[in-house]
């Protein structure tokens, strides 16, 4: 690396080497995003070539003036990702304790039992890191290299805020995959459990770990449980289609509904069953792909009071917008077609990709070719345990509207 590329150090610090950005590529770092896209770097006077996955950097605009310190992935279009805007508060165990205190802060003003997404990566300051709490279990997810290099220092910085008995390092997901990453599954502390148990409202539930999606349970969907379903219509038949371990389901029962669970995998729906019988319910499982199954629940001549469709992301990427769009207004028309000539929709997509309103528009399109008229009760978002950084709009992933729909 060229000289002019070397900074100095104060006594104490760390000198890292510079990453230097084009003329005017510094305006949307300085508004507050934490990304810098590889055409973002000045790659004549700071090549990527000369940094190693993950290795860390100081961020400096054309003009040298210091941005932030962040770690870099040459091989990633997310070139660098920032850690800290403050000179003197360098990367290490010290921010990574301090960023951990203030998100801790925050779930346990908003909770008062310790079962919540502890750590949302960008919107707590620490871009690729992911931590579930389920009480004394933590679940970690590092979806960057630059959180991967620092693996042993979030492992003390939990151990030293939360002192957990179990950590879990569930690093199976496929954005790793674009970093470069290998995929595992490992206990840094503790046994490696198969379940991890929740509580949520009144009730207790256990969710697969290795085996399961994500970190195994889907917080970010609490708050819109408990808001949709107080709306519940006694004895209401339920149809929880994508259950999954049946979170909306076994709440519905509990609230005095008939509830049938569908699924794809058999795994799931045993948990869902086993959920169930935890809380003094029951629950109707189908394991089925789901589109298949609401066809033939249709033709079935099967009605449901309350459909919820709560499915995996359909646009994982941009350029699968067309297609995903077409299969949510598939999807809501499926579902809408369960329904007597006056029922409630849970419609829900977690595809940052779909704008909010693409979606209330693929649900209205849905009804206007069964001739429904929809009106949308509620409208909401992922759970507060899974803040929004406003200047990243991809941390605003989850969208879901409660509709009701009547004939014309």
């Amino acid at each position: 690396m060229s000289d002019a590329a070397q900074p100095t150090a104060e006594p104490g610090e760390t000198s890292y080497p510079v990453l230097k950005l084009k003329h005017n590529e510094d305006r949307r770092v300085a508004a507050g995003h934490l990304w810098i896209f590889s055409n973002e770097v000045d790659t004549a006077a700071t090549p990527l070539v000369d940094f190693e996955p993950g290795s860390l950097a100081a961020v400096e605009s054309d003009r040298g003036k210091f941005l932030g310190y962040a770690y870099v992935n040459p091989r990633s279009l997310i070139a660098a990702r920032i850690l800290s805007r403050h000179q003197g508060f360098q990367p290490g165990q010290g921010l990574l304790v301090h960023r951990l205190n203030v998100a801790l802060a925050l779930r346990a003003r908003l909770y008062p039992r310790p079962y919540y997404r502890l750590v949302h990566g960008e919107s707590d300051e620490l871009p690729g890191l992911v931590v579930d709490r389920y009480g004394d279990t933590l679940v970690v997810q590092l979806g960057t290299a630059g959180m991967e290099a620092q693996k042993a220092l979030i492992l003390a910085a939990l151990e030293k805020v939360v002192k957990p008995s179990v950590v879990v390092f569930k690093n199976d997901s496929g954005a790793r995959e674009l970093e470069g990453l290998p995929s595992y599954v490992e206990a840094a502390k503790g046994a490696l459990p198969e379940e991890v148990e929740v509580l949520e409202g009144d009730c207790r539930f256990r969710a697969p770990l290795s085996a399961g999606q994500k970190t195994g349970w889907f917080f970010d969907q609490a708050a819109n449980r408990r808001q949709f379903l107080a709306t519940l219509p006694p004895g209401a038949r339920v149809l929880d289609a994508f259950s999954y371990v049946g979170a909306w389901g076994v709440l519905a029962a509990r609230a005095g509904a008939a509830v049938t669970c569908i699924d794809s995998s058999a795994t799931a729906l045993e948990a869902a069953t086993r959920n169930a019988e935890r809380n003094g319910v029951t629950v109707a499982t189908h394991k089925a792909d789901v589109f298949e199954a609401l066809e033939q629940l249709h033709a079935a001549r099967e009605k449901f009071d309350f459909v919820i469709i709560d499915p995996p992301a359909f646009i994982k990427r941009r350029k699968d917008a067309g297609k995903g769009e077409a299969a949510y207004k598939r999807l809501n028309q499926l579902a809408m077609q369960l329904l007597p000539r006056d029922g409630l929709l849970v419609s829900c997509s977690c595809s940052y990709h779909l704008e909010p309103d693409a979606l209330l528009d693929a649900i209205q399109k849905a009804g206007r070719h069964l001739g429904r008229f929809v009106q949308v009760l509620a409208t909401g978002g992922q759970a507060p345990d899974h803040p929004v950084h406003p200047a990243i709009r991809e941390t605003r992933y989850l969208k879901a509207f409660l509709c009701r729909v009547t004939h014309d």
